[in-house]
């Protein structure tokens, strides 16, 4: 990264060559009184300089020993790139960062502790420091110089206004195919050290996802929750997952299916063939599992909670992910969400024992319930559905052979259909059932969404247009 320029005011304190202090005072606004409120609570917190203030735990030292490595294997590589950290604090992360990257410029808003930073950093000689405010505009950096920004819960120590703010100046600070990192407590607070004021903001985490629809959000881990933005070209765009977000799976649309498939599930047959179908793969205690198409993530909890396994669910839409984490809450098992397409998205050779899928792709792997239609040419009200969907249907017995082309053996394909239709059926009757208890929460025109597309998918099954498989192989 070039040299951050950073303006200093009238007020202004250098303490070394690489280290500034940039700050601005404009009385009587709300941003001003929310970066007095924070400055006040770090002041407090910061007193005492060790990893316990900054961390607000009596149990940092031994949270962090344990945490950082995972934090720094989220990260894509930053080998000889340059790094900006901001709110990078007494610098737990900034000599980590320093020890393979070009250039790291650490940030943070309290002097004492920046100047701490230094002091055990500083002696590497790709590491500078800056003594500013991230909200501040008379902080400047060179626009398109940076390969990652890396952040450690700093978010939440901003309004939502000023995070909209800086994250559009984070991006035209990162390269085209940089990347923002950053980690947020959600939802409650973290830590045991006592407050006696807290302005902290503990969002919900589609806030944060929401915030930047032309960066791409990667990897989320619920333990500590993780957001990996990259900067991409606006043709790289793609559509579909938009399609999926505002179309197909908006957030309230996710909450009707719930309704219909029960709590945690998004595909056929809810919790029910989810126990069918997961048996049938005899999980075993510390094997690593990837759910492609995870939903909303019934099925992961359920797989790690049941069989001690560690889950890894990916879904292209960003709405699903969220529910996900949300979901996760409360549950003690080794589960992790990221939102990614599974047709570019990469993985080391043998890293999981199981893939997964339920009524989500074309041809991936191991255990997959998926969508398929009957042999020939579909009807024309039929195939106009498929394109509405964006789906890219098959009969079961050309499903089962594109797993052998794909080089599984012990292939089965099994004809599902009428299951999938007795389990329609069921869900349309519960569904008609509780009609009073969903007009409660949703619309007439809710209910007749949904009561319309399942008689509709039940006509269509009927007819033996649509059809459903159960896919099993082995690599």
């Amino acid at each position: 990264m070039a040299a951050a320029a950073v303006v200093a005011g009238s007020n202004a304190v250098d303490f070394g060559d690489d280290c500034f202090r940039a700050c601005i005072r404009v009385a009587g606004t709300p941003e001003v009184d929310e970066r007095k409120a924070q400055r006040s609570y770090w002041e407090e917190h910061s007193r005492d300089l060790t990893v316990e203030a900054m961390m607000l735990d009596s149990r940092a030292t031994d949270l962090d020993r344990e945490e950082r490595p995972e934090v720094l294997s989220l990260l894509p590589s930053y080998e000889g790139k340059s790094v900006l950290e901001l709110g990078a604090g007494i610098g737990r992360f900034t000599g980590e960062l320093a020890k393979t990257s070009r250039r790291i410029h650490a940030v943070d808003f309290i002097e004492s502790v920046i100047k701490k930073n230094k002091s055990t950093n500083g002696h590497s000689e790709n590491t500078s420091f800056t003594c500013a405010d991230v909200t501040s505009p008379d902080l400047m950096i060179e626009a398109n110089s940076v390969d990652l920004i890396f952040s450690n819960w700093l978010l939440m120590y901003l309004s939502d206004e000023e995070i909209h703010k800086l994250v559009e100046r984070m991006m035209k600070w990162l390269k085209v195919g940089g990347y923002i990192f950053f980690r947020e407590s959600c939802f409650h607070q973290s830590g045991d050290s006592e407050r006696k004021l807290n302005p902290t903001h503990y969002r919900d985490p589609r806030f944060y996802t929401k915030v930047r629809k032309q960066a791409h959000p990667l990897p989320f881990h619920f333990a500590f929750i993780c957001w990996l933005w990259q900067k991409v070209d606006s043709a790289e765009d793609g559509g579909f997952q938009s399609f999926l977000d505002n179309v197909q799976y908006k957030a309230s649309g996710i909450l009707r299916y719930e309704r219909i498939f029960g709590d945690g599930y998004v595909s056929t047959g809810g919790v029910e063939t989810t126990k069918e179908f997961v048996d049938k793969l005899d999980l075993k205690p510390g094997q690593k599992v990837l759910d492609v198409g995870c939903g909303i993530g019934g099925g992961d909890f359920y797989m790690a909670e049941k069989y001690d396994t560690h889950v890894v669910g990916i879904d292209l839409s960003i709405n699903m992910i969220m529910f996900a984490l949300e979901r996760a809450v409360g549950h003690k098992c080794s589960v992790e969400f990221e939102v990614t397409d599974c047709t570019t998205k990469t993985y080391p050779d043998n890293t999981f024992d199981v893939i997964y899928s339920r009524d989500t792709i074309l041809h991936i792997q191991v255990l997959i319930s998926d969508y398929c239609r009957s042999p020939g040419e579909p009807s024309e009200e039929f195939a106009a559905y498929i394109k509405q969907r964006g789906y890219d249907l098959h009969d079961v017995e050309a499903y089962g052979q594109m797993l052998k082309n794909a080089g599984f053996h012990d292939v089965v394909a099994e004809d599902r259909s009428d299951q999938f239709l007795s389990i329609l059926q069921k869900e349309l009757v519960n569904f008609e059932k509780n009609k009073d208890s969903f007009l409660s929460d949703f619309s007439q025109e809710d209910y007749d969404d949904i009561v319309n597309g399942w008689k509709a998918k039940v006509q269509r099954s009927s007819a033996g247009e649509q059809r459903w498989g159960l896919f099993i192989a082995t690599k």
